[in-house]
C-alpha cells in the first residue's frame, strides 16, 4: 500500500508539516500517507476495542480515513490532528453501533453477547485470562460510557483533550470513567 521510502519516514512528523504538505496540490497524497502511516494503527484500535470484529474495525478505520481526507483542508487546528481524528472515529463508531443495534432490535445483553462471542472467536485477538476478562468487563459498559473507558485507559488522553472531542465536561468524564471502572472491577471480581 506504501512506498518503502515512505514507511522508512520518520514517524514523527509534526501536525504543522503535514498541513503545509497537504495544503500543497503537489505533496497532498504524500502528506496524507504520512498521516496515515502515522495514526492509522491507533484509530484502529480503538475502533477495534470498541466493535471487537477485525472486518467492521477495518471497514470503520477506512472511512475515518476517507472523512479525513476529505475535511483536512478545513482542520482549524484547535488540537492535535490525532485527537480530530479520534472525534471522528468515536462519532463514526457510535453511530455504527447505533445502527446496527436498531437493525437488529437487539437488547443490550444480546449486543454484549454478540460482541463477548466474536471477542472470543477473534482470529486477531490474542491476550491472556486477564486481558480477555478486562475486554469482557468493558464490554459489558452501555457504548458511551465504553468509550470514555477506551480514551482514557488505553489511548490514555487527558480529559481535557477528551472533553473538546465528546462535548462533555471534564467533570462529567471524570465520573463516567470512575463509574466505568468500579463496573469493570465488579464484573472482574464475580467473574473469577
Amino acid at each position: 500500500m506504501f512506498s518503502e521510502s515512505l514507511l522508512n519516514m520518520d514517524q514523527t512528523i509534526s501536525d504543522e508539516e503535514i498541513l503545509r504538505q497537504f495544503s500543497n496540490e503537489a505533496e497532498k497524497e504524500k502528506a496524507f500517507t504520512l498521516l496515515v502511516h502515522r495514526d492509522q494503527k491507533r484509530i484502529y484500535y480503538f475502533i477495534r476495542r470498541m466493535v471487537i470484529d477485525h472486518d467492521d474495525a477495518n471497514d470503520l478505520t477506512q472511512d475515518v480515513f476517507i472523512k479525513v481526507w476529505n475535511h483536512l483542508s478545513s482542520f482549524k487546528g484547535e488540537s492535535a490532528i490525532i485527537h480530530w481524528i479520534y472525534k471522528i472515529a468515536v462519532n463514526h463508531t457510535y453511530t455504527f453501533l447505533e445502527k446496527k443495534k436498531k437493525k437488529f432490535t437487539w437488547s443490550s445483553l444480546d449486543d454484549e453477547n454478540e460482541l463477548v462471542n466474536k471477542l472470543h472467536a477473534g482470529k486477531y485477538i490474542d491476550g491472556d485470562a486477564i486481558q480477555m476478562k478486562l475486554q469482557e468487563g468493558i464490554l459489558t459498559l452501555p457504548p458511551k460510557q465504553r468509550i470514555v473507558f477506551q480514551l482514557r485507559y488505553f489511548d490514555e488522553i487527558a480529559y481535557e483533550e477528551m472533553s473538546k472531542m465528546l462535548g462533555t465536561s471534564t467533570g462529567a468524564l471524570k465520573a463516567s470513567y470512575h463509574k466505568a471502572a468500579e463496573k469493570i472491577e465488579a464484573f472482574m471480581i464475580r467473574n473469577q
